[in-house]
């Protein structure tokens, strides 16, 4: 018989998101104290915040996620490597890193491998936990699969969908993005090698979604900057802790 989930297992799957180009330092302060009220897994930050979030979240269990060369993973490999070791010395214990998309959609696998290979191995110096964002909205299911097989290659922790920030165009010329659909959660999650985890990030924002993926996809991280709507939710449906309390909406695009 399957364990009965609660909401503190839900709560140790978000990462809070709070990347919004527009965020103030009084809105990250005010992130990483909903972050704390729910015990969330972590704070995922932008650089420049990474030692404002690691003071405020001193004491409680939640982590320190931080992105690095966000959104694009345009920078080259020494940059990335230079910021990944600022950000940790700064306080974060997860590394967010984005991959170089433009190398993977002309099949570059050696530098693909290199630039995030050298990202990883400063990760494992430091102790800190890598998770590698691929932006699948440019890519085929080939160079999922692929890059995904490479995350095994250079061992990192986890493998990500999306940046919430990486749109496309529909037919009409519109602005669009899907995140973590079915469809890639599985080519992820059927390709990803022992120890290497799937983060699914892009309209994860409901409880109903995310106990789906897990149990679909074995997705053990989502992205979410609606937190307080998702955790209220569990409180109330798997713990029985009354209805949920309305909340205000996060300052996020997840």
């Amino acid at each position: 018989m399957a364990e009965k989930l609660t909401s503190h297992d839900i709560a140790k799957m978000i990462d809070h998101s709070l990347l919004h180009p527009t965020l103030t330092d009084a809105q990250l302060i005010a992130g990483c104290e909903v972050a704390k009220k729910y015990d969330v897994a972590s704070c995922c930050v932008k650089p420049y915040h990474t030692k404002l979030a690691a003071d405020c979240l001193k004491g409680s269990t939640v982590l320190v996620c931080t992105v690095v060369n966000f959104p694009h993973g345009n920078n080259p490999t020494a940059l990335k490597v230079i910021e990944t070791e600022a950000v940790i010395k700064e306080g974060a214990t997860e590394i967010d890193l984005v991959a170089n998309i433009g190398k993977i959609c002309q099949g570059d696998w050696a530098y693909v491998e290199n630039d995030l290979g050298e990202v990883s191995k400063v990760c494992k110096k430091h102790g800190a936990k890598l998770k590698v964002i691929f932006g699948v909205d440019f890519l085929n299911d080939e160079q999922i699969a692929k890059v995904t097989q490479i995350c095994n290659k250079v061992k990192a922790d986890w493998v990500k969908t999306s940046t919430g920030y990486n749109y496309i165009q529909d037919k009409n010329g519109a602005p669009v993005y899907y995140g973590a659909t079915d469809r890639v959660l599985k080519i992820m999650a059927d390709n990803v090698a022992p120890g290497v985890q799937v983060k699914a990030a892009g309209k994860c924002r409901t409880l109903e979604r995310v106990i789906e993926i897990r149990e679909k996809f074995g997705v053990t991280r989502v992205g979410a900057g609606n937190t307080a709507e998702i955790m209220e939710a569990a409180r109330e449906k798997l713990d029985g802790a009354g209805p949920a309390k309305k909340v205000d909406a996060s300052i996020s695009t997840y």
